[in-house]
């Protein structure tokens, strides 16, 4: 799934993945105004509900489109985010930057997977906090959102290599509905993550 695809999918009118932050995202606790990196954030809904918790928020998307939506759906709920149009396999974070790091449903070739994954440790402060959820591979069967590509549908054995640098780190594995939006609705297979550097 290319740039283009994406600028056009987010094109769109409506927002492709609603305007509502992903629930197990909202179920985190963070701290006090944290400073948060949002990756692959497309069309910000997430990015958003953190800024309403007053945290300081950051999003990486490379599409022109989910960056313009990101900006258009803060200032509809009243919130300053920093964006930036970027490709991730441009981009080296900075060690000892963020208090927490977001990635929900960022779905990326192996490469890039693991070059933007294994970033993550080094990019936290001490006790900051990683959260992810990703289609597993058996989201093939069910068909209601995410790349249908395996390859860029994630294992709990690869992430558990990805995030081997974490030693207090939860990944599970479940079955749940997902409603966000029209793109990802209804039993999804998925993969959650959640590691304390």
């Amino acid at each position: 799934m290319n740039q283009d695809f994406w600028n056009e999918r987010y094109g769109e009118a409506d927002f492709a993945y609603g305007k509502q932050a992903n629930d197990f995202l909202v179920a985190q606790d963070f701290p006090p105004a944290s400073k948060i990196l949002c990756l692959a954030e497309g069309e910000g809904r997430n990015a958003v509900h953190l800024a309403q918790q007053n945290h300081a928020v950051t999003c990486i998307d490379y599409s022109e489109a989910g960056i313009e939506k990101m900006k258009r759906l803060a200032s509809e709920k009243g919130v300053e985010l920093t964006t930036i149009c970027a490709d991730l396999s441009t981009v080296n974070l900075v060690a000892n930057e963020w208090d927490a790091i977001v990635i929900i449903f960022g779905h990326f070739p192996t490469d890039l997977r693991q070059f933007v994954h294994k970033q993550v440790y080094n990019a936290l402060k001490p006790g900051g906090k990683l959260v992810l959820e990703a289609y597993r591979k058996e989201q093939l069967e069910f068909k209601t959102g995410g790349p249908m590509n395996p390859g860029m549908l994630y294992s709990k054995e690869e992430l558990a290599a990805d995030f081997a640098d974490f030693t207090t780190i939860s990944i599970e594995e479940k079955q749940r509905e997902v409603n966000e939006g029209p793109y990802h609705h209804g039993q999804a297979a998925v993969v959650q993550v959640v590691a304390v550097k």
